[in-house]
């Protein structure tokens, strides 16, 4: 089962496609995203996908950014009732080689900051046996992968 089918069947996952001009319009519009989910029941919305297509490109200062999104989210109040999910074209987890495929759990073709209802998240991995072992399950998956797997799940990593 995955975290997202429930949202994702019944339609309760909003895109927001933010694509503006700078950080601090970024930072603007991510503020207005929480406020929009925060505002809106988890039946009709259950989480936001926080697209930025034109800005964020490198690594590190989507890093920053996501440093500044998730304390937006805290100085909204909204720590434990959000959670920040983090994916980026580059995505590498600290310690791991560039190329190495447990990034793939976090990769995809624009930096996104996947907005998670804690209360939604806790339901769901009631549901999956040892839900701390997800991480090391999905880069196991990952590692058995085929290069031909990898080009036509992530075709993107071919620029």
């Amino acid at each position: 089962m995955s975290l997202c089918k429930k949202p994702r069947t019944q339609q309760q996952i909003e895109l927001h496609v933010s694509n503006k001009p700078s950080m601090v319009a970024i930072s603007e519009d991510f503020e207005k995203a929480l406020l929009k989910l925060s505002k809106t029941p988890a039946e009709q919305t259950d989480t936001t996908v926080f697209v930025i297509p034109h800005l964020l490109e490198d690594f590190y200062v989507y890093l920053d950014f996501l440093d500044s999104a998730n304390t937006i989210n805290s100085d909204l109040g909204f720590e434990g009732v959000f959670q920040l999910a983090s994916f980026h074209p580059d995505y590498q987890f600290d310690g791991a080689e560039a190329d190495a495929r447990e990034n793939l759990t976090n990769r995809a073709p624009y930096p996104i900051i996947h907005i998670i209802r804690e209360g939604s998240m806790s339901r769901v991995l009631k549901q999956y046996p040892d839900p701390e072992l997800i991480p090391e399950r999905n880069m196991e998956k990952m590692e058995q992968l085929t290069t031909d797997e990898v080009n036509q799940l992530f075709p993107y990593l071919n620029k």
